[in-house]
């Protein structure tokens, strides 16, 4: 009897411990499978991705080689020396947070690799990137000069002169002040938001400016020499 009692304990004891190394097991991959999941481009992918990335680092000054695809030495610097003007972590690797920098749509390549068509979430970090442009920009203008700061992005969007896209124009090298002096962090206000939702809608109290700046700040000549369209607040908006 004392055998059959043995050997029921050792069975238990082995099961209990394939339950152990199971839960720790899955404990321990979780982080692995978080990362696998997260969209990043670092040295030695490629793809079209890749160009997308070189052709506009390129055009805004910070890669001088071929668009050919490949995560290589040159595109590894020039995305550590993006990151590293616009405030985000230098680590060479285009992760989300610098490709919506740059300008590439992360929630369609996330969207593309699991096989959905997700508009919503671009939508989303859209309105929420402007509403942070805005706040930093704006905050405290009256509330038509806060719409018209969006308006102005979204126009820039449109002009073939700038990048296609909000997070494009937002975080094109010098563009923006808030960029600079980190105020695109500052803590938010709910009108900024209304803000950015307005300018989205298609409302441009701007009259299609692709500029702005505050004339008692504005130290260049060639900034006032932009034609006026029309007066915000302590903003001037030209085209």
């Amino acid at each position: 009897m004392s055998k059959k009692i043995m050997k029921f304990k050792k069975e238990i004891a082995c099961v209990l411990i394939v339950i152990f190394t199971y839960i720790t097991t899955s404990i321990c991959m979780i982080p692995y499978t978080s990362a696998v999941k997260a969209i990043a481009y670092y040295y030695g992918s490629r793809g079209d991705v890749v160009s997308q990335i070189q052709s506009r680092l390129r055009d805004w000054g910070y890669y001088t080689g071929g668009v050919d695809g490949i995560y290589g030495y040159l595109t590894f610097t020039a995305v550590k020396n993006f990151q590293a003007k616009n405030g985000l972590a230098v680590d060479g690797i285009a992760g989300n947070n610098t490709l919506n920098a740059i300008g590439i749509n992360v929630a369609g390549l996330e969207a593309a690799a699991s096989g959905n068509n997700n508009s919503t979430a671009t939508s989303n970090q859209d309105l929420m990137l402007l509403a942070r442009l805005i706040n930093g920009e704006a905050r405290g203008e009256p509330y038509e000069g806060q719409v018209a700061v969006g308006a102005v992005v979204l126009n820039r969007t449109r002009d073939p002169k700038f990048p296609s896209s909000i997070a494009g124009v937002i975080y094109q090298p010098g563009a923006f002040t808030a960029i600079v002096d980190g105020q695109i962090n500052a803590n938010m206000v709910q009108s900024s938001i209304n803000a950015a939702q307005d300018a989205l809608n298609g409302w441009d109290p701007s009259g299609g400016a692709i500029y702005y700046f505050n004339p008692a700040t504005a130290t260049s000549a060639w900034i006032w020499s932009r034609p006026l369209i029309k007066i915000i607040g302590k903003h001037r908006f030209c085209s």
